[in-house]
């Protein structure tokens, strides 16, 4: 909820330049502390005096963390279908936008004195702009926490059966729907209970260390494994004899550089769903140390620079292990009976997981800035809202099919919005014309980033939707 410049005078200290306790100021902490708007001529607005107390590091975990989630599983499968050198051409220019954008946000939030999303909208929009953007941002992150359960359902009951030399197909305790439910509420639940996001900052580093352990195990099974053109020796189970390696898989190893088929147009979604983070990123800066606009664009750019390297790495080798049989959830290519593939299973898991809290956040801040915009902090609130989102994740994930579904599905429509169109509209209608004139260079390569957003989400789309009228959205066991 946005104060005008007298209202803010009003409650606030004139000697400590702070907002006075129980003060509505006070109470919008927790929409991000929207300061008033500037005037023509004048310099950019303030952000209310809130100090920020994570640090410079904790921040890149924290944002690295909602960067890198179960998108890097379904690299190695984008590859094969785009050839090593276009992959990595595509992943770089995904990344180069998703830095810019982050510029774009920063700016609009410097002109206007505003760290929160919805609130951008609304400044930009209207009314419906802070709806639109709430809805965005719900779609995108019930989607990502979909596959982060995704996973934790599929792996989690062949870690325990491969414990307990049981079938994962056999006991109750063995079903992936029930361990979902109960990872939900005795892990993911505490977590996402807590008030501010900067606490998760610990979390977020132990949740990457996992991920970075996943990268080394994924190179050293690359070498180890090896490959014999015409009888490759894969990793993957035989039904008739688990010790034994499936021979035949792979017609070929040879490695494609440039590649294309009607399967590449699931690539770029999963492409550009890996790097989105951009509803985590206002909320980050707010409770940042010593905020400012250069050092929250260093968190980002730090951030995203090292992701790119985890998600050349990961798929590169991933794919020069498996070639064009990799599939779109690498780990099921591995053998479960491999010790230090289980151990692999166990750090994603644990990794997924710590990150499920930290894209819960985004989602009930903007669902608070929407219902509840004038509402002081209510713990009662807080847990409905929590309670609610996991319920409903917990049923879309039993419903859900495949894991590449909600990586296309998602990524063609929340991660265009994110990361191209929201913020040029933004750019385009917040930053005042006496700063930057309509047709000056930065708001046409605005405009411009705007345009590509669309062209992209409707290529997507379009591909997408004839894939599965042409029953081709299931190839390769899917």
């Amino acid at each position: 909820m946005a104060i005008s410049s007298a209202e803010g005078m009003e409650l606030q200290d004139p000697k400590m330049n702070r907002a006075l306790p129980g003060s509505a100021v006070e109470q919008e902490h927790e929409g991000f502390l929207p300061s008033r708007s500037p005037s023509p001529g004048r310099k950019p607005a303030q952000f209310m005096d809130f100090e920020g107390k994570t640090s410079f590091g904790m921040s890149v975990f924290n944002l690295s963390n909602a960067i890198m989630g179960s998108g890097i599983l379904g690299l190695a499968y984008a590859m094969a279908h785009t050839g090593i050198l276009l992959f990595l051409v595509l992943l770089l220019c995904i990344a180069l936008l998703s830095s810019y954008s982050i510029h774009l946000l920063l700016t609009c939030a410097g002109v206007v004195g505003i760290r929160a999303y919805e609130q951008l909208g609304q400044r930009a929009l209207g009314p419906a702009g802070k709806v639109v953007v709430a809805a965005v941002i719900c779609l995108h992150n019930v989607g990502a926490m979909s596959s982060y359960l995704f996973i934790i359902k599929s792996e989690l009951p062949l870690v325990i059966a491969t414990f307990l030399d049981m079938d994962p197909e056999g006991d109750w305790f063995l079903k992936g729907n029930l361990l979902i439910i109960i990872v939900s509420v005795l892990i993911i639940l505490p977590l996402a209970l807590m008030r501010h996001l900067g606490y998760l900052g610990y979390t977020s580093g132990l949740s990457l260390t996992c991920m970075l352990f996943f990268l080394i195990s994924v190179i050293y099974k690359k070498f180890q494994l090896g490959c014999t053109v015409g009888h490759n020796e894969t990793a993957m189970d035989s039904k008739s004899s688990p010790s034994l390696p499936i021979q035949g898989l792979n017609t070929s190893c040879e490695a494609h550089m440039f590649t294309a088929d009607s399967q590449m147009f699931y690539t770029v979604p999963i492409m550009a769903f890996a790097f989105v983070c951009h509803p985590e990123v206002l909320p980050i800066y707010t409770e940042l140390c010593r905020p400012s606009k250069r050092r929250m664009q260093a968190v980002a750019n730090v951030s995203i620079g090292a992701m790119f390297c985890m998600y050349g790495l990961t798929a590169t080798f991933g794919y020069l292990t498996f070639y064009s049989s990799v599939e779109a959830e690498m780990l099921h290519m591995y053998s479960q009976h491999d010790l230090l593939i289980l151990c692999v299973r166990l750090a994603v898991l644990l990794a997924v997981t710590l990150t499920v809290p930290v894209v819960l956040f985004p989602i009930r801040r903007a669902l608070q800035q929407l219902l509840f915009p004038s509402k002081a902090f209510s713990w009662p609130r807080h847990v409905a809202i929590a309670l609610i989102l996991l319920v409903l994740v917990n049923v879309l994930v039993i419903c859900v099919p495949t894991i590449r579904d909600i990586f296309g599905v998602i990524g063609s429509t929340s991660a265009p919005s994110l990361i191209f169109i929201l913020p040029s509209i933004f750019y385009l209608r917040i930053v005042p014309s006496e700063v930057e004139p309509l047709y000056s260079w930065p708001k046409i390569q605005a405009l411009c980033f705007g345009v590509l957003g669309v062209i992209f989400m409707a290529i997507s789309l379009g591909f997408m939707f004839a894939n599965w009228a042409t029953g081709q959205s299931h190839v390769s066991g899917h």
